[in-house]
Order: C-alpha cells, then sequence, then structure tokens
C-alpha cells in the first residue's frame, strides 16, 4: 500500500483513473483531499438541511453527506480521517474504509460530543480522504461483492436496491 500525494492525485484525475466531481483546489492536502459537507441530517431534532448551518445540539449524532462523488479504479482504496479542527470542536466520527471500485458520494456520521451546541456548516471542509494504491487490482469490486451503496447520493443510511437475477429491483436490507 502507498499513499497518492497531492501531484498523483491530481495527475490520476487528469488521465481519468480517479475521479472527484465538483473537486476544489483549496480541498487538496500534501496526502489527500478535504471532502466538503452537501447536507446535514440531525435525526433527534428533525433537522435536514442542504444549505445555511445546521445546529447540533451537545451530545447529540448527526450525519453529512458529501459535495464530492468519486469514483475509484479497482486498484485504489481510500481511507476516511476527521479533519482535526472538527475534532477539537468535539465531533466524534463514524468512519471507514472506501473499497476500490467504489462510485458515489459518501455519507458520515458524527456526535457533537462537546457540552455546547456545535454549528455545521454546508459547504464546509469535514473528513479528509486519503486513497491507496493496492499491489495489485482486486478481482471483485466492491460494486461486485456488495454494492449495497455503489452510485449513493446524499446522505445514505440503507443499502440501495439492487438488479436481483431477473433484472427486476429488489430493495436489500
Amino acid at each position: 500500500m502507498c499513499l497518492l500525494p497531492d501531484h498523483e492525485i491530481v495527475e490520476w484525475m487528469q488521465s481519468g483513473n480517479l475521479k472527484i466531481t465538483e473537486y476544489s483546489e483549496a480541498s487538496l492536502t500534501p496526502n489527500g483531499y478535504d471532502l466538503r459537507i452537501a447536507e446535514i441530517s440531525v435525526p433527534e431534532t428533525g433537522v435536514k438541511i442542504s444549505e445555511g448551518t445546521a445546529v447540533v445540539p451537545p451530545k447529540t449524532m448527526f450525519f453529512a453527506s458529501t459535495v464530492e462523488r468519486v469514483e475509484l479504479p479497482d486498484d485504489v482504496a481510500a481511507q476516511l480521517w476527521p479533519r482535526t479542527s472538527w475534532v477539537r470542536k468535539g465531533c466524534l466520527f463514524g468512519l471507514g474504509k472506501v473499497d476500490a471500485g467504489f462510485h458515489g458520494t459518501l455519507t458520515f456520521m458524527a456526535v457533537n460530543m462537546s457540552g455546547v451546541p456545535l454549528e455545521v456548516p454546508v459547504g464546509d471542509r469535514f473528513v479528509q480522504i486519503v486513497f491507496e494504491t493496492m499491489h495489485s487490482p482486486c478481482q471483485r469490486t466492491y460494486e461486485r461483492r456488495s454494492g449495497n451503496y455503489q452510485g449513493q447520493k446524499g446522505i445514505t443510511l440503507a443499502p440501495l436496491a439492487k438488479p436481483d437475477v431477473r433484472g427486476e429491483h429488489a430493495h436489500r436490507g
């Protein structure tokens, strides 16, 4: 495994091997890319916004989706890391790995662990994605293994409907 540095991320995008829609030069970091918030949902309060600022009460979970849609090739996976500016505000994150071959926006969970309300503006950089090259391409990409969230857009909590063997859509859940 080898991390892609800034210039290689740009080269991979220029070649079409890696795609980041709504790319912003300001989000490129030395060894990754800062993903921005497109939508915020605070289930406990019923708030769901795609513009403006959400106020998350103390000790409350919330979800965010990304402005950017990523498309990973079959020989690149990614790690998701919280931006430390949000950790310093008291956010605890639920993040994971992005599998080779994944295409879509990303959904994150976070909790305001502080004792004060947290303002979370749409458009802010929230999570860093760090791309990892793999020794060789995977045999079966994310889409072919499970693909539960392949093509997701916006905050997605339940697996997406997938075509079944007859070509019809069956909901997974």
